[in-house]
């Protein structure tokens, strides 16, 4: 039986994979960034060339792949989305990868994606833009403009002012709310969107399972808390002092911005707050927390046609 080293013996000398791989060495030495390359390296030796072809092949394949990009999701590269460099290294040729525009685009977004956090809120508030918002009521142009400005200015653990967004049903608030998100991405500032009803309920479930702990830090470290449609859920003494007035104590002392959206005004938000589910109604622990409320933040009224109706 032949050994292996015979075999390959016969392998190399077989003139058929010569030519094959001189025709293969031609094509590699002849791609313009490779000949780039080593002309600007000029301490690499022929020698070292030749014991590194496959390293040079690598490069030039994974390279044309990404001469003719055919988009992320397609990239044929070994590592989808990194593109190939040839490096220099004490006259050494070795191949490194690193992201590529596009790779880092997507990474990019997805980082971005991340800084808004929701619960309960639909995907079309999620993506919702300042350009988006139309300006066909004196009302929507100027709450649009104070949403704009907030955005832009706020400052987590240094002003805890924010807005209070108050009107009837179908003005736009809650896209007012998704385009204030989006736009404190742009600063790297993140961001909680939480339609308040489903939240309350959800808290009241987690008596259950021992989550309320969890679930309310989740909610009162968030940079920008936004509290979609307060004042639409039941009311109940133990949501309004120990879920809400906790929230709210701790975003006060950590100077953390809150922004709301109701259909009630502040006075229609505290009469609301006073009343329980056992019908008894508090009004020194609802003025409590509206106190906090009118202290962080500034009323914003916003009018218009309802939108859900057109």
């Amino acid at each position: 039986m032949d050994s292996i080293r015979s075999s390959l013996d016969r392998y190399m000398n077989d003139s058929n994979w010569r030519r094959r791989y001189e025709k293969l060495r031609e094509e590699v030495l002849a791609y313009p960034k490779i000949q780039s390359f080593l002309q600007q390296h000029e301490e690499i030796g022929q020698s070292t060339i030749e014991n590194n072809m496959m390293k040079l092949f690598e490069y030039k394949r994974e390279r044309e792949h990404c001469d003719a990009c055919p988009g992320l999701e397609n990239c044929p590269n070994m590592m989808q989305g990194f593109q190939p460099e040839l490096y220099s290294e004490t006259g050494q040729l070795t191949v490194r990868y690193h992201p590529c525009q596009l790779k880092q685009q997507a990474d990019e977004k997805k980082r971005q994606q991340s800084l808004i956090q929701s619960m309960y809120i639909p995907k079309e508030i999620l993506e919702a833009s300042f350009d988006d918002i139309e300006q066909d009521h004196a009302s929507r142009l100027s709450a649009s403009n104070a949403c704009l400005k907030f955005a832009l200015e706020a400052a987590p653990g240094e002003n805890v002012t924010g807005l209070y967004l108050h009107g009837k049903f179908g003005v736009g608030k809650t896209f007012m709310i998704g385009a204030i998100a989006n736009e404190l991405v742009a600063r790297d500032i993140s961001s909680m969107i939480v339609y308040a009803p489903d939240f309350f309920r959800e808290m009241k479930q987690a008596l259950s399972d021992g989550t309320v702990q969890e679930k309310m830090d989740e909610v009162k470290n968030a940079e920008v808390l936004i509290l979609d449609d307060i004042g639409a859920e039941t009311t109940s003494a133990w949501i309004r002092d120990d879920v809400l007035g906790v929230i709210l104590h701790y975003r006060l002392m950590e100077k953390l911005p809150t922004v709301y959206t109701s259909n009630y005004d502040y006075d229609e938000l505290e009469n609301h707050l006073a009343y329980s589910q056992k019908g008894g109604i508090e009004e020194l622990k609802a003025k409590r927390i509206m106190e906090r409320i009118r202290h962080m933040t500034t009323p914003v009224f916003v009018d218009g046609k309802n939108r859900r109706e057109m």
